[in-house]
């Protein structure tokens, strides 16, 4: 299918499914493919970018949609306004706890991904979404407190020679002003490449608030990517004050639970063969490493990753595993931490992707690997682990609806029975006749426009959906059906988002 035919496929797939029309969008101009993908030189902090973000601020909640249509009409782009929502969260949403009220700047990327994947005229619908996310923080960092991001003491900043060790030492030390500082002036001068590779790494050195850190670097460092390095400054100075919140003494100076697995990797690291980077596809690994995961501790899990690194199996097949390990996770307990499983490994992939540092690579690898073991610890601690049901060996199971498309009647499950959902979603797609996957994920995000209430139905959906085309082949039909456990079904209740927009541009 060329573009305009699959386009047209997957507002069949949406309307089958029960979708509001969202036509009325059409009145405000189309966002082209080539606009919505990153473009540095186009967003520049000029006189022109703090009156929107300003206006954002400033603007009550029940009248911001109105102002903003105007803005749109007038001319303001979908890059300028995507800018403008992130620079309005981290200068005015205290980054601690790294989630809560923080998803509105966490949250920015996956709603841009969403955008980057749906129609032309769509792809305005979740950045409408994150303004009214980010008045919803923005009113709960004012119960805490009103936190705002202090100016830069100019007098203080290091010299631009010594920003890349000051900064070190202090997010070494976990020293908050320091960090500030140095970052302030590697920001200032160096290259956005290595500014964000001294990020990797501190990222994922802990399990504090569930992978967030890990979260909030790659997805700032993707906005950014769309928005323009221009905005650095203030992005990477919430990012690493972000990163070094910690409960109890200095834990550069205890051995702390969240800390350990991150050490004990670090030592690991020699231990992976020369040449890690390539080897031989080879299915059973992910197999093995699953059957692994399922009750290794984090010393175990990473051992595992290092043995099978080390019998020159290709590193996708060991990815293969953790991926399917997150998936399997969420649905043996469908809920917050099981999101996040899925999430942090995303992030942490991408990471290890981006990275130009080989030891750097290594060290998120080992990290996804023991952060999934800490995930079932956790999840263990909230409630039943529903271990009997696997990925790989999950059943399939027909439709049994015939007044209605496999579609409506997988999505429909979606929202009363999940696991007969994740069931005939493997089934339909093992058929390869009655469904395919694209449509399935251009129906689930038309559903996420309409049903998604949360942060987490766009960070949730951006990750499962993204990391089924980094998945092997073999396992991605497993992969998506265990999506189905957090996917918004077309019998939830409509969010009102659309009416919402479409009474705010006077186009009822």
């Amino acid at each position: 299918m060329n573009r305009r035919q699959f386009v047209n496929k997957a507002l069949t797939a949406a309307t089958a499914v029960g979708l509001t029309d969202l036509t009325f969008l059409h009145g405000l101009p189309p966002v082209s493919a080539d606009e919505a993908k990153a473009n540095p030189d186009t967003v520049r902090l000029t006189p022109e970018m703090e009156p929107l973000v300003g206006l954002i601020e400033g603007t009550p909640r029940d009248q911001l949609f109105t102002a903003v249509g105007d803005r749109i009409l007038a001319g303001t782009t979908y890059q300028q306004l995507l800018g403008a929502v992130l620079l309005a969260g981290v200068r005015g949403i205290k980054p601690r706890p790294v989630g809560f009220k923080f998803h509105a700047v966490l949250v920015i990327n996956s709603a841009h991904l969403a955008s980057l994947n749906s129609p032309e005229f769509d792809r305005w619908l979740p950045l409408f979404w994150a303004l009214d996310n980010f008045k919803v923080s923005q009113a709960a960092n004012q119960k805490e407190g009103g936190w705002m991001m202090p100016p830069v003491d100019e007098s203080k900043l290091p010299s631009w020679s010594q920003a890349k060790k000051r900064f070190a030492e202090a997010m070494d030390n976990w020293d908050e002003e320091g960090a500030d500082r140095a970052v302030t002036a590697l920001v200032r001068s160096a290259g956005a490449n290595e500014v964000i590779e001294q990020f990797w790494r501190y990222g994922a050195r802990d399990f504090r608030d569930i992978g967030h850190k890990a979260i909030f670097v790659a997805n700032s460092w993707r906005a950014l990517q769309t928005i323009g390095w221009q905005h650095a400054e203030p992005v990477m100075r919430s990012l690493a004050f972000a990163l070094l919140e910690h409960e109890g003494a200095n834990p550069a100076q205890r051995d702390g639970a969240p800390d350990r697995a991150g050490r004990e990797n670090l030592k690991r690291l020699g231990k992976i063969r020369e040449g890690w980077q390539r080897g031989k596809p080879t299915p059973q690994a992910a197999t093995d490493l699953l059957a692994t995961l399922r009750t290794a501790n984090p010393d175990e899990a990473c051992e595992k990753v290092v043995e099978l690194l080390n019998k020159e199996v290709d590193p996708s097949s060991v990815w293969d595993g953790l991926f399917m390990r997150a998936g399997e996770l969420l649905m043996q307990q469908p809920g917050i931490v099981g999101i996040h499983c899925v999430t942090a490994t995303n992030a942490l992939y991408f990471g290890s992707q981006a990275s130009a540092d080989d030891e750097t690579r290594r060290l998120l690898f080992l990290q996804a690997a023991a952060f999934l073991p800490l995930f079932r610890d956790n999840m263990i601690g909230r409630g039943k682990l529903h271990v009997a049901l696997q990925a790989d060996t999950l059943e399939k199971e027909d439709p049994k609806d015939t007044k209605r498309t496999v579609l409506e009647e997988i999505f429909a499950d979606a929202s009363k029975d999940r696991l007969a959902a994740a069931r005939k979603t493997l089934g339909a797609l093992e058929d390869g006749r009655s469904l395919k996957a694209e449509m399935l994920m251009a129906a689930a995000r038309r559903l996420l426009f309409s049903k998604g209430t949360d942060s987490h139905d766009y960070k949730f959906s951006s990750a499962a959906l993204e990391d089924y085309y980094h998945v092997s082949p073999e396992w991605r039909n497993r992969y998506l059906a265990t999506s189905m456990f957090n996917l918004r079904g077309s019998e939830d209740k409509d969010n009102g988002l659309d009416d919402r927009v479409r009474r705010a541009l006077n186009r009822v």
